[in-house]
């Protein structure tokens, strides 16, 4: 029921390096021609590092790892593409309809082909307020099932980040400071929030996720990784913006799978096209991150293979 490219085919068989990627952010995250424009800056991020970039959606009915230049922009321009979650891929798939993979359904599609590295902007997690609403997001639960490493710029600034990072260790999925010491809060460098777990080279993640799985655990491995410092907006900047677009939210009844769009774009709008710049270079900064783990991932699988 899956179609891989010949190419990603042929990498997962000699135990290649590969990363896949998201397509929501292609659909549903960012505005035209941004969209394309960044989903390729991505893919070509993947390849400097010396990896396989590997796009993930679901066309005509089927789902894709690794689109074609093709299939992307006909994500990117066709009406009614769904954001294809872990309850709704089969129904998308089923009805022979378009989807934009989320990081769950990406990391469910990811870990059926055999991808073990991932790309995202950030992760979903919990929403400010869930202990009313109950809104905490696939992701979490997907972090927790698939045995991928995810390297994400932290959860989104809109979450309740410390709620969040409970639930991660609640799951039992390690997250792994890429070199620092706090987590990234997606559009800042810094959350105020420590972690346990830092790694400073492809090759620590590596290694670290290929112990986590040998000693008999399954879940991902999440690597957090800060936005580059020139496109950062500081905590104490953003809050603000946060804080009225969360406002403006409430007062318009938007709920459920609407919120994070309806947020970003206003965020987006409000500083003045500053934090959608931001989003842009973390996805490539994160592109850049993963490739190199895929290559650390891969020569680490090859090198242990020849002791045996």
């Amino acid at each position: 029921m899956i179609s891989i490219s010949s190419a990603v085919e042929a990498a997962v068989c000699a135990r290649g390096a590969i990363v896949a990627l998201e397509s929501t952010v292609i659909a549903h995250g960012l505005p035209s021609p941004s969209n394309v424009e960044t989903a390729r800056d991505c893919e070509a991020a993947v390849r400097q590092s010396g990896a396989l970039p590997a796009t993930i959606g679901v066309v005509a009915g089927r789902p894709v790892i690794g689109l074609n230049d093709q299939q992307i922009q006909s994500i990117a321009e066709r009406d009614g593409v769904a954001k294809v979650n872990l309850a709704n891929l089969a129904y998308v798939i089923a009805a022979g309809g378009w989807g934009a993979t989320t990081v769950a359904s990406s990391l469910h599609l990811a870990n059926l082909a055999g991808v073990k590295v991932f790309a995202t902007g950030g992760i979903g997690g919990v929403h400010r307020g869930a202990g009313e609403s109950f809104d905490i997001s696939a992701d979490l639960m997907a972090l927790a099932r698939y045995p991928v490493i995810t390297v994400c710029a932290g959860a989104k600034a809109i979450l309740d980040l410390p709620k969040t990072m409970e639930v991660l260790e609640t799951l039992g999925a390690p997250v792994i400071g890429y070199q620092t010491d706090e987590l990234p809060a997606f559009y800042s460098r810094s959350s105020g929030l420590k972690l346990d777990l830092r790694a400073d080279s492809p090759e620590q993640v590596a290694k670290t996720a290929l112990t986590h799985w040998r000693m008999g655990f399954s879940t991902g491995v999440l690597v957090t990784a800060p936005v580059p410092a020139e496109d950062e907006i500081p905590a104490n900047e953003i809050k603000d913006v946060i804080d009225e677009a969360l406002g403006a939210a409430a007062k318009q009844g938007i709920s459920g799978k609407a919120v994070t769009p309806f947020l970003l774009s206003r965020i987006s709008e409000r500083t003045q096209g500053r934090a959608l710049r931001a989003n842009i270079a973390l996805l490539k900064n994160n592109a850049r991150i993963a490739g190199a783990i895929a290559v650390a991932l891969a020569n680490q699988e090859k090198a242990d293979q020849e002791k045996k």
